[in-house]
């Protein structure tokens, strides 16, 4: 059967947003890359399944255009909460993730904040191969990339704190860091520069994706990899390429909070699976 789906993006990060509420949605990795395919599919980051939920409005399945099934994306989950908020009227909803339920709520037209629940800090809740110091690692690229942070939002993190990000070696650093032994299940690198302690720049080379306009996960690690490091405040403006985020660590119940907004490009239809390859 076909599938309909929404183009969005948030900062430019994009996806392609199937609905899967009513019938299953399991393509494997070649039709996931063939429909992410920016030359032959409809192209797009990442590939997202809004599916039924009995704990929330809706449920989200994600994967990265490399074919891979991942935990959490936050630019992701901003579009999937607005559309969920257009489907039933109203200004707060509940999504479920393979990462845990997120709430989320409207704070303009196209803006939603969501809540991405409290950092994971323990080496074996990123998970790294064995037991590190996640504020500070002992792990190292060249002169330039030396002990970065390590935090995941569901999915795993590692924060190089640079001088300059628009000289960092990112092409070459990513994909080193992101397959990096350390990481059994791969990581999305950020280079991270500080302009203020409320104000940071970042480029993320996302795990599974490459280099990105925006990716809100990694957004909401490298404000707590900062301030774990006494680099910035717990309430940061971070300036990504295709636009800024807000981000609120709270010392109240730990929670991660990232706010920003949503595009919608296009409407489609997939044909059915079997017809993709």
């Amino acid at each position: 059967m076909a599938y309909d789906f929404v183009k969005m993006n948030g900062l430019g990060n994009d996806f392609v947003v199937v609905s899967a509420e009513t019938s299953p949605f399991e393509p494997s990795a070649d039709q996931v890359r063939a429909i992410a395919d920016r030359e032959t599919g409809v192209g797009c980051d990442q590939l997202i399944a809004v599916t039924r939920s009995f704990r929330a409005h809706a449920g989200m399945r994600i994967w990265n255009a490399d074919g891979g099934e991942v935990e959490a994306c936050g630019n992701a989950a901003r579009c999937v909460a607005w559309l969920s908020m257009e489907a039933v009227e109203l200004d707060r909803v509940r999504i479920e993730t393979v990462a845990g339920v997120l709430e989320a709520q409207r704070t303009g037209p196209a803006r939603i904040c969501v809540d991405m629940g409290p950092p994971r800090l323990d080496w074996s809740e990123i998970p790294l191969l064995g037991p590190h110091d996640t504020r500070e690692l002992d792990l190292e690229f060249d002169s330039t990339l030396r002990r970065p942070g390590c935090v995941s939002m569901g999915n795993p993190h590692v924060v190089f704190f640079v001088a300059d990000v628009a000289t960092a070696p990112i092409l070459d650093a990513g994909p080193f860091m992101e397959r990096h032994p350390l990481f059994p299940k791969r990581a999305n690198v950020g280079f991270s520069q500080i302009l203020d302690r409320r104000r940071m720049r970042l480029r993320v080379w996302e795990r599974g994706a490459g280099l990105t306009s925006a990716c809100g996960t990694g957004a909401c690690a490298a404000v707590v990899a900062a301030h774990r490091r006494g680099l910035s405040d717990r309430r940061v403006v971070v300036a990504l390429d295709g636009g800024e985020l807000e981000i609120d660590w709270s010392e109240v119940d730990d929670h991660v909070r990232m706010t920003g907004p949503v595009s919608v490009e296009f409407a489609g239809r997939l044909p059915a699976l079997e017809r993709i390859a």
